[in-house]
């Protein structure tokens, strides 16, 4: 059920690597009428899911306009931070205006084997990560020096083709976010171009500004603001394909053929900052493994898309609602 819910499939012992990342972790409380609405979805979940999904089901293909080789630029200063108007405060940076693309990521794949930067190894793409500090708290894992995944290559979901020389985006994806990447792999993306991931508290200033916006666009959401569970775009058909990616920038006031979305752009003009995909951050914390990402995806209800939500996984977690942009 999990496994067409999320359109993932299992890898055998691969699987092992992969936290179960929850569909939703709202914070609320539920009342008696939101259970009976959660029992229906649930069991409109089971229907739509009792069809296989097919990942490789013909999708429409649109140009954004938005051009995701932009930066731009967020001021230093303080912000308004968290569910309950915490203050916190960054330096100036530059952030990606969208996702890092699956043409993007197989850019940097075909340079980065050519030069060593990452090797082929059991059908995954693995490369170096320096290690971090181990003291062997409760539930903590050593993360040691050496060779991490970056992304598997031998599964359904994923959206990059290796033909054992060449990287290259599956048709129709080239300029869908990258999914199936580990931090690992994310990570070494930034790195490679000496970019960074942001940290938890940058990635929430540049997606809501210095007010107490709950949504990167303002206060509330709409079905044509995002890419969320059962938002009804024209990637979303839970009878046949399941939940899927939109391009990015996508959201950003046009109409695609019947389709019309609203400008759903932060203050600082950044797309995708809710829905579509998770995003990686950056920061280890110390005495912990997980590390933390920011957003809501496809997969994710509403609620999950507000700024100041949290999630996390292990580093080697991989899915296809989970991907990543850059800081510099």
């Amino acid at each position: 059920m999990k496994r067409l819910i999320h359109n993932m499939s299992l890898r055998g012992a691969a699987q092992q690597r992969r936290s179960n990342l929850p569909l939703t972790r709202g914070l609320h409380t539920t009342s008696r009428f939101q259970c009976r609405v959660l029992g229906f979805a649930m069991t409109l979940i089971f229907l739509a899911c009792c069809t296989p999904v097919d990942l490789n089901a013909s999708m429409p293909a649109f140009d954004t306009g938005i051009d995701p080789d932009s930066w731009a630029q967020v001021p230093a200063g303080e912000f308004l931070s968290g569910q309950h108007e915490d203050v916190e405060s960054t330096q100036a940076f530059e952030i990606m205006v969208t996702d890092v693309t699956v043409r993007q990521y197989a850019d940097f794949l075909n340079a980065a084997l050519e030069d060593g930067s990452v090797k082929i190894s059991d059908h995954e793409v693995v490369g170096f990560y320096p290690g971090d500090a181990f003291r062997g708290f409760k539930h903590e894992e050593e993360i040691a020096a050496g060779d991490w995944p970056y992304l598997p290559l031998d599964d359904p979901s994923q959206r990059v083709a290796f033909d054992g020389s060449t990287f290259a985006p599956q048709s129709g994806y080239e300029n869908h976010p990258m999914t199936m990447v580990s931090w690992f792999g994310a990570r070494g993306y930034c790195q490679y171009y000496d970019y960074r991931l942001p940290t938890e508290v940058e990635w929430e200033k540049a997606a809501r500004g210095t007010d107490a916006r709950p949504f990167p666009w303002g206060d509330e959401i709409a079905l044509e603001n995002a890419n969320f569970y059962a938002s009804r775009d024209p990637f979303e058909d839970m009878r046949s394909f399941g939940s899927r990616t939109s391009p990015v920038g996508f959201y950003n006031g046009r109409k695609y053929g019947d389709y019309q979305t609203l400008d759903s752009a932060s203050p600082y003009g950044l797309y995708d900052m809710a829905g579509n995909v998770w995003q990686w951050a950056g920061d280890v914390y110390q005495d912990q493994h997980y590390r933390y990402m920011r957003g809501g995806s496809k997969d994710t209800y509403e609620m999950d898309l507000r700024t100041w939500v949290r999630n996390n996984a292990t580093p080697t977690y991989v899915s296809p609602g989970v991907g990543f942009r850059c800081v510099r």
